[in-house]
């Protein structure tokens, strides 16, 4: 049997420095005019990142004969062929984005996403794609979950295009440890972690997590849907972030975040970062396989838009921190207190009653991903609020009062995997298995909290697995309807929220509040402070605009009016049913 052309890349990397890798692409039998192109975005990324605004000139041979480039669009050029012979395409790709989703390089590190430095050879997505990396510094190792070429160190191939573009790399001198979670190799590699770090921890509470997750998709029975699994993070002085892939994730922390040695609390930094593992760690499952309909298949030049991220996202969002408490990595206070922070986020933003999450995941391209000034009150997030959908969900089917079989969100997660095979969906396959499960008024109800803006009953399925919901004094920040950033005695206005105190004062984002009532102010606290008995609700703002100074009259608003942070707690001698109920609830 002939073996199959394949489309090959040479990585180069030319110029740490200068952050800059060389590529060498290799199309075997060229079309007459053979056109290649860059993706525009990545997936689970939802912006139009223009990577191409990154590559250099671009250049092309058939054997000892150059051919002609044309570029016909933003990310895109088409080569003049002569003959079948193969087509060599050269062209530098600057990398200097410390994000997940493109490309870095420099002395101390490489990283780079397949859709940031290779380009696609259209009509031949098909063939098997392989990367040789070359030029790698003395110590350099390479992470990656693609599949690694028998017999040739530093390549590596695919399947096809759509494989190529669904694997990062990692290089440089990281550290790495390994786990075995149902079967399946899982290794963990770390870039960029001080000296105190734990390493056999955290691969102890990985293993956890992934062997956790892994039961709840398959019920115990059964290996997970790849055959490795790679955890790329790099460690930086203040990031977070994380991008999914098939079978391996790339992730960004601080690396003050990461467990230390002779540390045997689980610091709120460390449990942010086990939450970050365990949300890209599901989507495995949630997106990466089980995904929306129009993602079948990516078209890498355009936006994908779908109305499904509130499930994909926001379910996602709703069982990464749900699965530290099933595995024991925090108790249930702890719980109780990282979701009740995620209700105060989605109540405090005035865009939650005008955008649903069904559009607000639509708009991802548009909104969710150019946050500006305005976007508290013209944006919900599809991640926060769809958590809250997917929580407000799983306690309404747990605690149904009549239902001959007790049914939850993990049998609607479970029962969408095994009907489709791990397949594409869209919303009305979504509402018939609910409706299956838990009736219609279920999947009636699900539908009306996805399109509508309404806030969601939760005080109420609360109180029915035993916990109480109640609202705390509200910070002078929320009952001014302000976000501003404090640094060096400089006080910032970065938002001015709808119906409130400081919009019918005057006050705009990028204002600096110099004093008030004739004192400086060097944080927003000091307000109150400056209060006289003479109108001890009003406030004379002395603020900077343009290099203007104004004055804004403000009347402190009572604490009743304000957006208040949310507080749960469990209830004192809840019902012996609710204790039942929150204890199947958060046990799994």
């Amino acid at each position: 049997m002939t073996a199959s052309p394949t489309i090959h890349y040479r990585i180069a990397v030319a110029d740490p420095h200068a952050h800059r890798f060389e590529v060498t692409l290799t199309v075997p039998a060229p079309e007459p005019r053979q056109a290649l192109s860059l993706p525009v975005w990545i997936p689970g990324s939802y912006l139009v990142r223009e990577f191409s605004r990154h590559l250099g000139a671009v250049s092309a041979r058939q054997g000892n004969r150059e051919v002609l480039v044309t570029q016909t669009a933003k990310n895109r050029w088409e080569f003049e062929c002569g003959g079948r012979g193969a087509l060599v395409v050269s062209y530098p790709v600057y990398a200097f984005d410390t994000s997940v989703r493109a490309a870095f390089l420099d002395a101390q590190r490489g990283f780079f996403n397949p859709t940031s430095l290779c380009l696609r050879a259209h009509g031949k997505d098909h063939l098997p794609h392989r990367v040789e990396l070359t030029g790698l510094p003395a110590g350099w190792e390479v992470a990656t979950a693609m599949a690694s070429v028998e017999g040739a160190p530093l390549q590596f191939e695919a399947a096809d295009y759509d494989e190529l573009a669904d694997h990062p790399f990692e290089l440089g001198p990281f550290w790495r440890g390994e786990f075995v979670a149902g079967g399946v190799p899982h290794e963990f590699v770390v870039a960029g972690a001080l000296p105190v770090f734990d390493g056999e921890r955290l691969l102890r509470d990985a293993q956890k997590l992934c062997e956790a997750q892994i039961a709840f998709w398959h019920c115990g029975k059964g290996k997970p849907p790849m055959s490795r699994y790679v955890f790329l993070l790099n460690c930086t002085d203040d990031g977070y972030g994380g991008l999914e892939h098939r079978a391996s994730t790339a992730l960004i922390a601080s690396r003050r975040d990461l467990p230390r040695l002779g540390q045997a609390e689980v610091s709120e930094g460390y449990a942010k970062l086990l939450g970050l593992i365990s949300h890209e760690y599901f989507h495995t499952w949630n997106v990466k396989r089980l995904r929306p309909d129009v993602f079948e298949r990516y078209d890498y030049e355009q936006e994908n838009y779908t109305e499904l991220l509130w499930f994909f996202e926001g379910f996602t969002s709703y069982y990464d921190d749900l699965f530290l408490v099933r595995c024991g990595l925090i108790d249930e206070a702890r719980y109780l207190k990282l979701i009740a922070q995620t209700f105060t986020q989605v109540l405090g933003a005035p865009g939650r009653k005008h955008h649903s999450v069904a559009r607000s995941s639509f708009e991802a391209w548009t909104k969710y991903y150019r946050q500006d000034e305005n976007t508290p009150n013209a944006v919900v997030s599809y991640y926060a609020k769809g958590a809250m959908v997917a929580l407000a969900l799983d306690l309404s089917l747990r605690g149904a009062e009549k239902c001959d079989k007790p049914v939850s969100l993990d049998d609607l997660m479970r029962g969408l995997w095994k009907d489709t095979g791990g397949g594409p969906v869209d919303e009305a396959r979504i509402l018939r298995k609910l409706a299956d499960l838990g009736g219609e008024a279920s999947a009636q109800t699900l539908s009306t909290w996805v399109h509508g803006t309404d806030d969601l009953p939760l005080p109420q399925l609360l109180e029915r697995m035993g916990v109480r919901w109640c609202l705390e004094k509200p910070t002078l920040a929320q009952r001014l309807g302000l976000r501003v950033s404090e640094s060096d005695g400089v006080v910032m206005v970065k938002h001015v929220l709808l119906d409130s105190a400081a919009l019918a004062a005057g006050l705009s984002a990028g204002d600096e509040i110099v004093a008030s009532n004739g004192w400086r102010v060097r944080k927003l606290d000091d307000l109150p402070l400056t209060l006289n008995h003479v109108d001890p609700q009003r406030l004379e703002l002395l603020v900077t605009r343009d290099q203007r100074m104004l004055s804004l009259a403000l009347t402190l608003p009572t604490q009743e009016s304000a957006a208040r942070p949310v507080c749960l707690g469990l209830l004192d001698k809840a019902p012996a049913r609710a204790q039942s109920l929150r204890r199947a609830w958060l046990g799994g």
